[in-house]
Parts: structure tokens; C-alpha cells; sequence
């Protein structure tokens, strides 16, 4: 198995960008009441690097893995759906929602449905239902609906980035890990954004919803580099 030190040395430089493209975002802390293409560029600047972070890997590698492929589509409908939610406020939010939508949809086709673990997608049923039920009373038409298929879709992805963990049979991998991070590192920054604009104002709900967001994507993006060899790794860092 290879180790997370390895992993480090042989990924940590393509994700200087986005270290980088991420603290610019939080140094300039633009305003979200004076929505511009510019404070969009900035919040999508680091969702841009893990485009450059997966496609550093090489066009070869994003062809011939459908995992990473599905990965770096939902990256771009990602971005799409944070340019949207810069103007939520002007109307586009439904636009924003549909984008993740189909981010998590992408997602969950990425992670694949084996092994099945039937008993973390009921947990994460439960869960899910409980979350929306305490969100419903301050839902109105048509959020009630969008709201609700919203929250089945990022439920099912999270089963599925868990299902992949099997670390009682000891069949994880750090791919399979990071993918499972990433996705409840989103349903936290989903669920804090949906109980901040629905419900009441939660302290510090930007920095929360973003600093999670942004550790989520990074890493999904990372689940996507299946390198599973020691060897591979360190014939990469010999290189570099």
C-alpha cells in the first residue's frame, strides 16, 4: 500500500496552485453583496487548478480512466455552479443547485457502485431524511422539491465514496479514503450553506461553507489518481 507520505511528495507540487488560488480567495474576502465576474474569477480559481491538477497527470491518463474523466466533468460543473451562486441573490440560485446536482451525480458515477455495503447507504438514508426533515418547515415551494432531490443525490454519493472504504477487510486505499473525506467534508459545507440561507444565520457560515468546499474538491480530485503502486510513486518523484 502506498504510503501517505509518498502520496505527498509525488502530488503535494500540482496542488501548490491550488493552495495558492485558494488563499487569495480567503486574503481578498470580496464581498458577496456586490456579486462581479471578477469575485466569480476568484472563487473559482482554485476549482480552475484542480482542472490543471488532474490534467497534469496527462490527457492520456483523464482518457483512459472513466473514474477520473466523470471526476474532472464534475469539476467543471462545479465551477459553473459557483460562478451561479455569486449571484443567488439575483435569482440564479436554482442554477447554482442544478450545477452541484449534477457535480454529485458525476461523482457518484466516478465512485462506482461496488462493493454495494448495503448498511452505509441505509445509515446515510437515515441520516439524510433526518437532515431534511429538520430543514423542511423552512422550505417553500419549489425548494421543498429542489431541496429534497438535492439532498438524496449528495446522500448517495457520500454512501457510495463510504461503500469504498473497507477498512475492517483492510482493502482501503488512500484514493478510496480521500474520496470518502471529501464527500462529508461537502455535505458539511452544503448542509451548513442550506441552514444558513433557509434557517438561521450560522456564525461564520462563509468561511465554514468555503474552507470545507474547497478541502472537499481538493480531495475528490485527489480519488481520481488511482496510482496504487509504492514503486510508480517513486519513479515519479526520481523524475521530478
Amino acid at each position: 500500500m502506498v504510503s501517505p507520505v509518498t502520496v505527498v511528495k509525488c502530488e503535494g507540487p500540482k496542488l501548490v496552485p491550488f493552495f495558492k488560488a485558494t488563499c487569495v480567495y480567503f486574503v481578498l474576502w470580496l464581498p458577496s453583496s456586490s456579486p462581479s465576474w471578477f469575485s466569480a474569477l476568484i472563487k473559482c480559481l482554485p476549482i480552475f487548478c484542480l482542472w490543471v491538477f488532474l490534467l497534469a497527470h496527462g490527457v492520456n491518463f483523464l482518457v483512459s480512466r472513466c473514474g477520473a474523466k466523470r471526476i474532472f466533468a464534475g469539476l467543471i460543473f462545479s465551477a459553473l455552479g459557483d460562478a451561479f451562486l455569486i449571484w443567488q441573490e439575483q435569482g440564479y440560485f436554482e442554477y447554482g443547485l442544478l450545477m452541484f446536482a449534477i457535480t454529485h451525480i458525476l461523482y457518484s458515477s466516478a465512485f462506482g457502485m461496488k462493493p454495494l455495503d448495503l448498511k452505509a447507504g441505509v445509515v446515510m438514508g437515515l441520516i439524510s431524511s433526518f437532515l431534511y426533515t429538520l430543514l423542511y418547515a423552512y422550505l417553500s415551494s419549489p425548494f421543498t422539491y429542489l431541496v429534497g432531490v438535492y439532498t438524496a443525490l449528495i446522500a448517495f454519493m457520500g454512501w457510495r465514496a463510504i461503500a469504498g472504504v473497507q477498512l475492517c477487510n483492510d482493502l482501503w486505499t488512500w484514493t478510496k479514503l480521500s474520496a470518502c473525506i471529501g464527500s462529508l467534508l461537502f455535505i458539511v459545507s452544503d448542509l451548513t450553506l442550506a441552514v444558513n440561507k433557509f434557517c438561521f444565520p450560522v456564525p461564520y457560515s462563509r468561511a465554514i461553507i468555503m474552507a470545507t468546499y474547497y478541502a472537499a474538491q481538493m480531495l475528490i480530485a485527489l480519488s481520481a489518481v488511482e496510482c496504487r503502486d509504492e514503486n510508480e510513486y517513486k519513479k515519479k518523484i526520481k523524475v521530478t
